[in-house]
């Protein structure tokens, strides 16, 4: 049976009950941290809060009203809704052991490099704990034209610190754990994610490159002036996802409240979604090397300066999107706590939203 995200109450009370969560954000659109939200919460399986506030863009006499359904470019959020979500899949039905060298999988990762080199030693859990000693991020889109050009980059990259000792969040890992997920699949991730994770969910508004009539209904992210050339709406604003045919394990997926309520569910309550057993979200939930690392499984936990603010336990699990979307799950609380925003608009400067995302979190936790 798939959840249902309807809130228990009416938009009044839901203001009431959370007045001050809502002039966090009101105050955030105000100071242009972002020109309009959606965000919901879930608490104790039910859906206690659920609505929107803002326009697309910041001309709010000519921009649409964003809704508690507006579909939202997700940017990194894709790494646990997608790529983290088919590994924990495939490795409870036996199909992946997490230790498996990347090279065994995707072979150009070692052809080529010195045997002695740290390359050899990287294994799924490295790139999934963001530790396999892989840069955070390299701007191939600068020269690369293709999903091969862009591939080859990053099988190419040295690997900076033995695997294991140093983390550092890295968007060429997760790209090369998308391909390594795939070599499994033998299919692309995208199809199957939908047929495996979101389709069993009930995750229907979930998707890859929209179609074109669905553009004018997702919030612009922004004003490319360095890459493509034109105002970025309803195709992934991520350069390297865009070559990579809009789908890459780092970004790519666009989403909505209802439907990263429904996979939170999912998360903190396996009987209701049975999606996930228990076992392998404890697994994927664990913190990793190196030590003071906030890092689990594809998951990020709460560190000391967390977006999820003062309140949420240890046994949160979460993510960021770089468009200005967050997701945590606190599996003690059970609450799971959803904001979704277009941030970079119509630039991507503003660091606003640093600020406001642990606003948001605390004000919601005083209010329970």
């Amino acid at each position: 049976m798939t959840f249902e995200p309807n809130p228990e109450s009416s938009r009044d009370e839901q203001q009431n009950r959370f007045p001050e969560a809502y002039s966090v954000l009101r105050k955030a659109i105000a100071e242009q941290a972002f020109p309009g939200c959606s965000f919901g919460l879930l608490h104790d399986g039910k859906v206690i809060l659920h609505d929107s506030l803002g326009h697309f863009t910041y001309e709010n006499s000519k921009s649409q009203s964003v809704t508690p359904e507006t579909l939202y470019d997700v940017a990194s959020l894709t790494k646990v809704v997608t790529t983290t979500s088919a590994a924990m899949l495939l490795h409870q039905r036996g199909l992946l052991d997490l230790d498996t060298p990347l090279g065994e999988l995707l072979p150009g990762f070692v052809v080529g490099r010195d045997p002695a080199e740290h390359a050899r030693r990287v294994t799924v859990r490295h790139l999934l704990a963001h530790n396999s000693g892989l840069p955070g991020y390299v701007p191939f889109f600068h020269t690369a034209t293709t999903p091969y050009a862009v591939l080859r980059g990053c099988l190419q990259l040295p690997i900076e610190a033995e695997p294991g000792t140093r983390a550092e969040y890295s968007d060429p890992g997760f790209i090369l754990l998308g391909k390594a997920l795939e070599a499994i699949l033998r299919e692309e991730l995208a199809p199957w994610a939908r047929r495996e994770v979101f389709l069993p969910l009930g995750m229907t508004a979930s998707r890859y490159c929209p179609a074109a009539h669905l553009r004018p209904e997702i919030p612009p992210t922004e004003e490319d002036e360095l890459f493509r050339q034109r105002r970025i709406q309803g195709e992934v604003q991520d350069e390297h996802a865009f070559l990579l045919n809009g789908a890459g394990g780092h970004a790519g997926l666009f989403s909505n409240v209802p439907d990263l309520l429904r996979f939170a569910v999912s998360v903190l309550d396996p009987d209701r979604n049975p999606l996930f057993a228990p076992e392998t979200i404890e697994h994927f939930a664990r913190r990793q090397a190196p030590v003071g690392s906030s890092r689990a499984l594809g998951w990020d936990t709460p560190s000391e300066d967390s977006s999820s603010g003062r309140f949420f336990s240890t046994r949160s699990i979460g993510h960021l999107g770089y468009s200005g979307c967050s997701l945590w799950i606190d599996r003690e609380a059970q609450l799971a706590a959803i904001l979704l925003t277009n941030r970079t608009w119509p630039h991507r400067e503003s660091q606003q939203i640093r600020a406001v995302r642990p606003a948001f979190h605390d004000a919601i936790r005083k209010a329970l």
